[in-house]
């Protein structure tokens, strides 16, 4: 199994709490894996094809005046698995953290793929309640649902899990607070599990011991919270696994522009807009 990190859509740049960082746009930190047995697994997917070249058919207008997104075809997640060297056919699965604009964006890029996602998750995006954080644009195609209850089959470190249909070696692990059906996605890497923690947190200071929210990302989760108790006891959680289980799994965001290039090689064969 292999793991290439990407960014699969920039958006506004934004500086660090403390010195020492340069500022940098924030990213849309997807996964592309490698498996011997279930072909190729996205871990979101980022803004998609229709995203960049049509904003304004598939995407919230005021979203894109916040946001400001970059909007170039070459981080989208399909451009990027071509240029690593692979038929966008050969992505069998997609696995989501939740169905927020900017984490499905690339759904209908990838059309015959499974789409793994809990189920409160897909019945919130498709209600209609939730206002224009789901876009009903990145379903439109009628994507092959995997959809998973709140069953609990398994623990990982402290946390509820569950397999990945087709790809065991992948776990859900429900990450509460930021959307109905938020949930996390463990990935093993080598001798070590990544955590996918999605919009659970936003800003890697967060995760220290003396709690350090972002300005203005604290600002976007807070707004975006549909359950705040939920939210802050997923961070105290994922707190407590960085400290106590740090050497065993690397836990990263969707978003922090700084731990996506921790995590991204220094020399990218995905180059532009993602590494591997």
């Amino acid at each position: 199994m292999r793991v290439h990190h990407l960014n699969c859509g920039s958006v506004r740049t934004i500086e660090a709490t403390y010195p020492g960082l340069s500022p940098a746009p924030v990213v849309n930190h997807c996964l592309l894996v490698e498996t011997d047995t279930a072909g190729l697994v996205l871990v979101e997917t980022g803004l998609g094809l229709d995203d960049v070249r049509d904003p304004g058919g598939s995407l919230d207008a005021d979203w894109v005046a916040f946001c400001e997104p970059a909007l170039r075809e070459s981080e989208t997640a399909l451009r990027q698995v071509e240029r690593l060297g692979h038929d966008p056919s050969d992505v069998r699965h997609v696995v989501v953290t939740h169905l927020d604009v900017d984490h499905c964006g690339g759904l209908p890029d990838f059309p015959r793929a499974s789409v793994h996602v809990l189920a409160s998750e897909l019945a919130a995006a498709l209600s209609g309640s939730y206002g224009p954080r789901y876009r009903p644009a990145h379903w439109a195609h009628g994507p092959r649902w995997e959809v998973y209850g709140p069953a609990r089959e398994e623990r990982w470190f402290g946390f509820d899990a569950m397999r990945v249909r087709g790809v065991p070696e992948l776990l859900l692990v429900p990450l509460g607070g930021h959307t109905p059906g938020h949930t996390g996605v463990a990935v093993p890497d080598g001798e070590r599990w990544l955590l996918h923690a999605g919009d659970a947190y936003y800003y890697h200071r967060e995760l220290g011991e003396h709690r350090e929210p972002h300005p203005l990302l604290d600002v976007i989760q807070t707004r975006a919270e549909v359950h705040r108790d939920l939210r802050l006891g997923t961070h105290a959680r994922l707190r407590e696994l960085a400290a106590t289980h740090g050497d065993e799994v690397a836990v990263f965001s969707a978003h922090d522009p700084w731990e996506f290039a921790r995590f991204a090689a220094p020399t990218a064969a995905a180059s532009p807009g993602g590494t591997s």
